[in-house]
């Protein structure tokens, strides 16, 4: 089974870290795709759209060489991108879908962005020393502190592949619009969220849940960068759904 790997607002496949292959050693029969946004990773160049249906397509294009149907695995903005496509999606294009700190319209304002984070995540943007946003990002986006080469190699990825300010509004603006559609897309998909989420409520993945009867596993700590603050329980939850 192949996977599509999606992240966030304004991160590339870089910030996944070693969890493709901790993804891979677990899943030996599965092979697995990080992908970049538009406007992130390789596409750091090119303007990203401001739709999620512009974005959507973007990524479609890109993926086009991988064997259909394919599973996605996303976090955060990542996952109204995949959700977006899932309720698009041709027949069989998509076999499983794993949503990570997701939100979407069906959920209010203040849950899909908690009040206090809109300023920081504003300010951090708008941060012109680079070492010390990519650090804050880190503190804002996970509950555990930091180490300092996980930092550094943030602080590489954004040097050597810069999001500009454009495209993280342009992405920004394409995550506040987003609203999906009222069918659902699939029997089933696996929600993964966070109690400890600062920025996403994990009340959004549980209207997800409630409305369309779909799997949800809380995390009772973690932040918003799950697969960075407890990858492994990340792994026992997509095996256990699985082998459903």
């Amino acid at each position: 089974m192949d996977w599509i790997l999606l992240r966030g607002l304004t991160r590339e496949q870089a910030h996944w870290g070693d969890f493709p292959e901790r993804l891979q050693a677990s899943f030996p029969e599965h092979r697995f795709h990080p992908v970049d946004l538009p406007g992130t990773g390789v596409h750091f160049r090119e303007t990203s759209p401001d739709t999620m249906t512009g974005i959507r397509e973007v990524v479609r294009r890109q993926v086009a060489h991988i064997p259909k149907p394919f599973s996605i695995l996303a976090l955060s903005m990542g996952g109204m991108v995949a959700l977006d496509w899932a309720q698009h999606a041709p027949d069989g294009e998509i076999q499983n879908l794993v949503l990570i700190n997701t939100s979407s319209g069906f959920s209010p304002f203040w849950q899909r962005m908690r009040p206090g984070a809109w300023p920081r995540v504003l300010r951090l943007l708008a941060r012109r020393e680079l070492f010390e946003r990519e650090r804050d990002i880190l503190r804002l986006t996970s509950n555990r502190e930091p180490p300092l080469e996980l930092v550094k190699h943030w602080y590489r990825i954004q040097r050597q592949r810069p999001v500009s300010a454009g495209n993280a509004l342009r992405q920004m603006t394409a995550a506040a619009r987003y609203r999906p559609g009222r069918q659902r897309p699939m029997p089933d998909a696996l929600l993964l969220a966070s109690r400890g989420d600062r920025i996403v409520h994990w009340q959004c993945s549980a209207q997800l849940e409630q409305r369309w009867l779909w799997t949800l596993k809380l995390h009772p700590d973690a932040g918003h960068d799950l697969v960075i603050d407890d990858p492994d329980w990340v792994i026992r939850r997509l095996r256990d759904w699985l082998a459903r």
